[in-house]
């Protein structure tokens, strides 16, 4: 190939795949490592990818986050599917952490009447809680208003304080190489904690998720296992080899 037609292969793959691996392009292209990252190179100093660890992703992804407003509207009927998908995996007089997404906002009509316990740190989901009559403790800490999220060492010592049967967390990204991710920092290691204190730990996303890749890391997908509404074939296979995934239409 040609350097253009290897650039605009390399760009259209990322549209579609959200990330690339070096060792794949060159598979693919038959061109060098070297010429495969000068490639990368010259796309970054254009700003159409971003360079990463053994490839690159699209630019002005893994930064950008979503207003709860903006979040709450999309893919709804995915994610009351998930939701209600989740709720089912729940025992009678589990103790249970939600944090603050739109998706574990969706589980709580599916929660009525298992005599539960919750912990969250989502102030969006206080109100709906209380009004299924569920007992629940809200965190504290540093009010993050665009996502409704409490975050930061006061909201650390606040989940110190629990151990969970399960916890239900819902990310921006999942990638079999970069694992779960967010892009608040903050916002990842309030998951990666409550993960950690819990028994079973489970990611909620719907099928718009799938090969994102967003700042901040939260885990690996071998450490929580993945309900989704749907998922490619390959892309399951793949996934299934690291961890237990739940596909809500398979």
């Amino acid at each position: 190939m040609l350097t253009n037609e290897r650039h605009a292969y390399i760009l259209k793959k990322l549209e579609k795949k959200r990330t690339v691996k070096i060792q794949e392009l060159v598979e693919e292209t038959a061109a060098s490592e070297s010429t495969i990252r000068r490639d990368l190179t010259e796309l970054e100093s254009q700003q159409k990818l971003e360079r990463v660890f053994g490839g690159a992703i699209l630019t002005g992804h893994i930064l950008k986050e979503q207003s709860l407003t903006e979040k709450s509207t999309q893919n709804l009927s995915e994610k009351v599917q998930v939701a209600q998908a989740a709720a089912e995996l729940i025992k009678k007089g589990d103790s249970i952490f939600l944090d603050a997404g739109t998706t574990t906002f969706q589980m709580i009509p599916f929660l009525e009447n298992k005599d539960l316990v919750v912990v969250t740190n989502g102030l969006n989901l206080v109100d709906a809680l209380n009004e299924y009559g569920i007992k629940t403790y809200l965190t504290g800490g540093l009010y993050k208003s665009k996502t409704s999220a409490f975050v930061g060492s006061q909201t650390v010592q606040a989940i110190k304080n629990y151990r969970f049967d399960i916890c239900f967390l819902g990310v921006n990204g999942l990638h079999e190489e970069y694992g779960y991710t967010t892009p608040d920092p903050e916002e990842a290691a309030i998951k990666q904690l409550a993960s950690s204190l819990s028994r079973k730990s489970f990611v909620l996303a719907d099928h718009s998720k799938i090969n994102q890749v967003s700042f901040a890391k939260i885990m690996d997908l071998e450490n929580a296992m993945l309900i989704i509404d749907s998922i490619p074939t390959e892309t399951l296979d793949i996934f299934r080899k690291k961890t237990s995934v739940k596909v809500v239409h398979e």
